[in-house]
């Protein structure tokens, strides 16, 4: 009988974009691969991959009492039913109540995935701070499982979640962000001309957009002062209705009828337009890997990004690109300025993203540390 594998993730979308390459190498080594996720629209998208898909009673916004007890006994019923020889778990909220029921349940291997420790750690105020005290507490029960293995993206949140849940070095492990597909996102030239800014990512307040377009303002005013033209500023992504941070489709036309950004809206073919890009820009408060700076690089791009967790692990300082604070619009027009100011910087940059982008992002290595994972903790299962 076929070994089985559980992934567990909020969103089908989400599994599509960041783990679907781990899971067709596990069903190439002969798992039988199951993933129960939110549904959106690609449920028939995951099966045509030859994966069992089992809809999950989760959202990404408010958590309610109902919600959680909902999810609670359906995750139950999951691993009784399948029983999973591995459940890999990823997200916050269903790393901390999918690791509970795991362990009641009986589930041999457990995998937890952090690709970010999200927006309650970002936010401000008594009740965010008491939200982290009560996660502290669960995250000791959740990830104490005998044979698991919790896997981070960046240090700062490797060094948080031992410190939270009090585990030893060996029950952690750092694998950086998903992976890039090197043979798609390829090393092309700088392209000429009139010099493309680019954001892309959800329309999430906490990415930097709102700093982005203030600083695209502020190019956009010194540059009709000398009259000269502008720099594009392009924001490539669509609102998150589902996050509590998201922005709203009338804010985004808003700045595109001000004529300061332009809105390209959600994109599939994110290789051609990084390829478009002089720059890439993220501005966010923090994150766990950003995949778009980690494929800017692979691509030969320049990056300015935050000096948050994740996104300083995404750039060499000063060789890949450049860092900002969080929340400084005019730190962040600085950075992009001296890029467009330097041509052989910009082109310099870009190669040392890609030559890092080899060496660190490649999206095989980082299949294989999970397939490596999962394959030790299934052998301590069966030592004595």
């Amino acid at each position: 009988m076929n070994r089985k594998i559980l992934f567990v993730i909020n969103i089908d979308w989400f599994f599509l974009s960041h783990r679907l390459p781990i899971a067709l190498k596990a069903l190439e080594q002969g798992y039988q691969v199951h993933v129960a996720t939110g549904i959106s629209d690609k449920m028939a998208e995951l099966q045509a991959h030859g994966l069992i898909v089992h809809p999950l009673p989760v959202t990404r916004s408010h958590v309610g009492i109902g919600e959680i007890v909902g999810l609670l006994i359906r995750l139950w019923k999951l691993f009784r039913e399948i029983q999973p020889d591995v459940v890999h778990l990823i997200t916050l909220k269903l790393v901390v109540f999918g690791g509970v029921v795991a362990r009641l349940a009986g589930v041999p291997v457990l995998v937890s995935a952090l690709p970010g420790l999200g927006f309650v750690f970002i936010s401000r105020g008594i009740w965010p701070a008491i939200r982290r005290k009560v996660i502290g507490v669960l995250f000791r029960v959740a990830l104490g499982h005998a044979h698991g293995m919790v896997i981070c993206q960046n240090r700062d949140d490797l060094e948080m979640v031992s410190r939270l849940a009090r585990l030893p070095a060996g029950r952690l492990t750092l694998i950086p962000g998903s992976g890039v597909a090197l043979d798609q996102f390829v090393d092309t030239p700088l392209p000429t001309g009139r010099p493309v800014v680019l954001l892309a990512a959800r329309m999430l307040i906490d990415k930097g957009v709102r700093e982005f377009v203030t600083a695209a303002r502020a190019f956009h005013v010194r540059t009709n002062g000398q009259g000269t033209e502008s720099p594009r500023f392009v924001l490539v992504g669509a609102p998150d209705p589902g996050n509590p941070a998201s922005l709203t489709r009338q804010e985004l036309e808003t700045w595109a009828r001000e004529g300061v950004v332009e809105i390209w809206g959600k994109r599939r073919d994110m290789s051609k337009v990084l390829a478009d890009a002089t720059i890439v820009v993220l501005p966010s408060y923090r994150e766990g890997l950003p995949k778009v700076l980690c494929e800017a690089a692979a691509c030969g791009r320049p990056v300015v990004t935050t000096d948050v967790p994740g996104c300083r692990d995404a750039v060499r300082s000063g060789v890949t690109g450049l860092l900002v604070p969080a929340r400084d619009s005019g730190a962040l027009a600085e950075a992009i300025g001296r890029l467009l100011a330097d041509p052989i910087l910009c082109a310099r940059m870009g190669r040392a993203g890609r030559r890092w982008a080899e060496e660190v992002f490649d999206v095989h290595q980082v299949v294989a540390a999970h397939l490596n994972i999962y394959e030790r903790l299934q052998n301590d299962v069966g030592s004595p």
